[in-house]
């Protein structure tokens, strides 16, 4: 991730910053930046010491996840601003620990939810928010097109190790639609039952199948299904509310992600007092939501960053908002793991014991294969 966002930097789709450093604890990656920035920046082999160097004012942070809170903590002792790659960490009492630190001091730290940015999402949480779909009663998000194959696990011996990732389709591809499933509506699942599935489809440590249902503090009931190896995949979010459902629907054909609302004339909730036997409330014909604005992703956060930097806007995606997606992949794990309903928030604690359980065990893959690049 950190060479895609250089190349963003290298496009000039960064208006308010430049890359200036540049750190590996493996020299051999700088070859991409030694080609395209020569000498005009920095190279370090420490993190810490890039930190201090003073040749930065910003930092953005693409490491395996369970260093994601540390390094971000070295970043504002240093008195830097912080952008930090998803998840914001692989447990919930590390995030804290990164979260608690940045109320010390006046430095910005964001996370890289740049999935926010896209338009279609955008448009949902703004339906949700100005009541178009009334109460929400239900939500459902099949988020089930991340296939992978063996040689990806295989491509690297941290991959899908509890050791060295923390888990799996959750905490690598599924992060965003996490972040989405509770931004969008504007609630976090109070309670969640999970079903999640080790190593079913691949060989490999950790969950690459997961059916969770969940509890929300109104009532309503939710439904989040994800997983690695289901080809073609489906990508569909329903939202149901008192007024109405909306549907969200990725078509694979044409790379689209399609909106539709299927709005109620009369609240279902006053309809029910009301009605007679089995009609159900008239309803709109169903219309195609157009969807309006640019989808910037993470070129849109890491602008968004530099501006708020310069005081030019209010951050999108702040770090507080980052422990959401932490705790319901935890509160998912922890479910399995204790084959019963957690309640959200859980014992913190407790969750990082069952996991320093499944490190205590883990291996790194054996098979990992060279990594070819355009020289070989």
């Amino acid at each position: 991730m950190g060479t895609g966002h250089a190349k963003n930097f290298l496009k000039g789709k960064i208006d308010n910053g430049y890359i200036s450093a540049v750190c590996d604890v493996d020299a051999e990656r700088f070859g991409f930046f030694k080609e395209n920035f020569g000498e005009s920046i920095k190279y370090f082999t420490s993190a810490e010491e890039m930190f201090r160097s003073g040749e930065c004012d910003a930092v953005i942070i693409c490491t395996p996840h369970y260093i994601h809170p540390d390094l971000a903590i070295l970043a504002m002792d240093a008195g830097l601003h912080c952008i930090v790659e998803k998840p914001a960490g692989v447990y919930t009492l590390q995030v804290k620990k990164m979260l608690e630190r940045n109320k010390t001091n006046d430095k910005l730290l964001g996370i890289m939810f740049n999935q926010r940015t896209n338009p279609v999402f955008k448009k949902m949480r703004e339906m949700v928010m100005n009541g178009s779909l009334g109460e929400i009663k239900r939500t459902n998000w099949i988020i089930t097109n991340w296939y992978r194959t063996q040689d990806y696990y295989d491509s690297g011996s941290w991959r899908a190790t509890w050791a060295g990732e923390g888990g799996g389709v959750l905490y690598n591809q599924a992060p965003h639609n996490l972040d989405l499933f509770q931004w969008i509506v504007g609630m976090m699942p109070t309670r969640v039952r999970a079903f999640c599935h080790f190593g079913k489809w691949h060989d490999i440590e950790v969950e690459d199948d997961v059916t969770c249902y969940c509890e929300y503090p109104n009532g309503a009931t939710g439904i989040f299904i994800t997983t690695t190896a289901d080809a073609p995949g489906t990508n569909r979010f329903e939202i149901t509310g008192t007024k109405g459902t909306l549907i969200m629907d990725y078509d694979p054909d044409t790379k689209e992600f399609n909106l539709f609302f299927r709005e109620l004339l009369k609240d279902e909730r006053i309809h029910v007092l009301e009605g007679e036997g089995f009609k159900q409330p008239d309803r709109a014909p169903t219309v195609k939501i157009e969807i309006e604005g640019e989808n910037t992703q993470h070129t849109g956060i890491c602008n968004n960053v530099a501006n708020a930097i310069l005081g030019l806007e209010e951050i999108y995606a702040p770090a507080e908002d980052g422990i959401y997606g932490v705790q319901l992949a935890n509160a998912m794990l922890l479910s399995t793991w204790l084959n019963r309903e957690v309640e959200i928030p859980f014992d913190d604690e407790m969750f990082y014991e069952e996991l320093k359980k499944r490190i205590a065990i883990s291996k790194p893959h054996e098979n990992v294969k060279k990594k070819v690049t355009p020289q070989d």
